[in-house]
């Protein structure tokens, strides 16, 4: 039998008792008439006492659990076993607990679906811009102007260019799923930070020379340096060259990007410095998420994908490191990162 209301168990509890006391009338044989009279009185003065003790203490106590339920849509069978024997008081901390937990974890899953949803409508975006292009320079090509040498040979360069930006995208989504899936399994290794990173500037120097900008590795002429990590050396090549990438792109004609070193104890600090054009205050929050541009028109018109800094901070992070940038608008940018530092018989 289940009940379900506070007047219920009232008069369950008054049915008893008056169970209870005309049994021991009839075993102390009074009269029937008596037996009765007392039967019944017992019976409303239990219930009504019944009644507001459960309205004045135990309600009072139960009213804010079940609402707490209630408004979570939660079965009582799913917290049942977790419920079960413990006291008022505790159920009521215990619930009140859980539902705090569960307020944080349906708003951190609420975030979750807002960036999932954010990050496919920038993917999609993304894609859709040199696919469309694509399609526009071979439709104009098979309309006729594949037989117009002033402009089939253009078209068909543009169509190549869209097409590497597409590749550049796959190959930089790859990356990041990659990182995600396998955080765990880094090829971690001693070598010299100081010597992988001059190697990827002297990588970069076709692009710099482009827009005269020089690129300055602090040590890198006397080499082997004393600046040794534990790292994969892999990503964090593709650290630097993100990095001294970025500077180029977005550096000033005639200027130049600086990579230092510091000794921290356990850690290299490493921080790579161009003067270009800098970055809104406004913008810093958000430059390491994906897609995100400060200045989306040129980006695309150097061929960023607006997934570089994303990769940098999943690899920075994947080594349990962290990465921080610093920047004003109209004299450059600073993005300083650690790596865990070798012992000196790495060397």
């Amino acid at each position: 039998m289940t009940i379900k209301t506070k007047e219920a168990a009232s008069l369950l509890i008054a049915l008893l008792a008056t169970l209870i006391v005309a049994g021991g009338m009839m075993l102390l044989q009074h009269a029937w008439w008596l037996t009765l009279c007392v039967s019944l009185g017992a019976f409303f003065v239990v219930a009504l006492v019944a009644l507001f003790i459960i309205r004045k203490y135990v309600a009072y106590k139960l009213k804010p659990i079940y609402s707490i339920v209630y408004s979570r849509n939660v079965h009582t069978k799913e917290i049942f076993s977790e419920l079960k024997d413990k006291k008022v008081e505790n159920v009521g901390e215990e619930l009140t607990a859980w539902a705090d937990t569960n307020d944080k974890e349906i708003t951190r899953l609420k975030e979750v679906e807002h960036f999932r949803k954010q990050y496919l409508g920038n993917v999609a975006h993304e894609l859709k811009t040199p696919i469309f292009n694509i399609q526009g320079y071979i439709s104009t090509l098979l309309d006729g102007a594949l037989e117009d040498e002033l402009i089939n040979r253009k078209y068909l360069e543009r169509a190549e260019k869209s097409i590497d930006r597409l590749i550049n995208i796959v190959n930089d989504l790859d990356t990041i799923s990659k990182l995600e899936s396998d955080m765990n399994r880094l090829e971690m290794e001693r070598f010299d930070i100081v010597a992988l990173a001059r190697e990827i500037a002297e990588q970069t120097e076709i692009e710099a020379d482009k827009k005269d900008i020089k690129i300055t590795v602090k040590g890198g002429d006397k080499l082997p340096s004393p600046f040794w990590v534990v790292a994969d050396k892999h990503f964090a090549g593709q650290v630097f060259v993100n990095l001294i990438v970025n500077s180029i792109r977005y550096g000033k004609e005639g200027g130049n990007t600086h990579i230092r070193f510091r000794d921290l104890m356990d850690k290299i600090l490493i921080e790579v410095e161009d003067n270009g054009s800098g970055i809104a205050k406004e913008d810093l929050p958000r430059i390491f998420e994906r897609f995100y541009r400060t200045d989306k028109g040129r980006s695309r018109e150097q061929g960023g994908t607006g997934l570089g800094l994303a990769i940098v901070k999943h690899i920075i992070e994947a080594h349990g490191e962290r990465i921080s940038v610093r920047s004003q608008l109209g004299e450059g940018t600073t993005f300083s990162f650690t790596f865990k530092k070798a012992k000196s018989d790495a060397k």
